[in-house]
């Protein structure tokens, strides 16, 4: 066995490992706004700045078959923890794509003759603002103090508990169509309630144009409880934040 903190470069390694899924799940981290090559540089700085915590005490064995197991155990370990915080942010730009699908946004994003590409607005606009909920609250530096917390919970070298570790990722996945039902449930009750009311004077005044009158209509009751509800979406983040990161860290440990 040698020592890893003689190996700065392969401590470096498996250190990179466990971050670089952050740029490909983690909210912001991920953005594709942001280019790749800084991206790649901050998952670097991010690697120097946790390669101590991840070395100190750790080993690893000469055995380059052994070295890809822990490879690849460090990107499962960084995947899980990754997931489970964006499926916060996931979760919001469901909410959006509902929002959208009863309002009658999403036929704009199914047969766009302009650009030729599917885009849903509300859903654009819930991902941006759950993006500067993120920042606002803090949720970068919990999440960088919570992938620093795994290492301790499992070490370079250890592997997790698999049982725990698939639970976990299973239950931030299973929590994004109940989040995004939390956060769209009162804009979409009241689309509903919208549609049902036209319904109902389609019946007693076949003669009214429903579509051309309820279209309207809905976009702007759509549209007035997006922003009156967006407010309260900050509150329901930072709550499911610290939870799922919570969540994340319960399911890490070593099996």
């Amino acid at each position: 066995m040698t020592a890893i903190g003689e190996r700065p470069l392969l401590a470096f390694a498996l250190t990179i490992a466990r971050i670089a899924p952050l740029f490909v799940l983690a909210p912001l981290f991920s953005n594709k706004q942001f280019p790749a090559r800084a991206r790649g540089v901050c998952a670097v700085a991010l690697a120097v700045g946790l390669t101590p915590i991840a070395a100190d005490g750790a080993t690893v064995p000469d055995d380059p078959f052994a070295l890809a197991g822990i490879i690849g155990k460090e990107l499962l370990v960084g995947a899980a923890f990754a997931y489970a915080v964006g499926a916060v942010i996931t979760a919001v730009s469901i909410a959006g794509s509902y929002v959208d699908t009863l309002i009658g946004f999403s036929f704009g994003g199914l047969i766009d003759p302009v650009s030729g590409n599917q885009s849903t607005i509300i859903a654009q606009v819930y991902g941006l603002v759950a993006t500067l909920i993120f920042v606002a609250i803090g949720g970068d530096a919990w999440l960088l103090q919570g992938l620093a917390r795994t290492y301790e919970l499992v070490p370079l070298t250890d592997a997790p508990a698999l049982g725990p570790l698939v639970e976990g990722v299973q239950h931030a996945f299973v929590g994004i169509a109940a989040g995004a039902l939390e956060v769209a449930a009162p804009i979409l009750l009241a689309l509903v309630i919208t549609d049902a009311a036209f319904g109902v004077v389609s019946r007693v005044m076949p003669q009214l144009n429903v579509f051309a009158v309820g279209f309207p209509a809905k976009v702007v009751v759509g549209l007035l409880l997006v922003g009156v509800t967006l407010p309260f979406v900050a509150g329901w983040m930072s709550d499911e934040l610290q939870r799922s990161v919570a969540t994340a860290l319960r399911s890490i440990h070593v099996g």
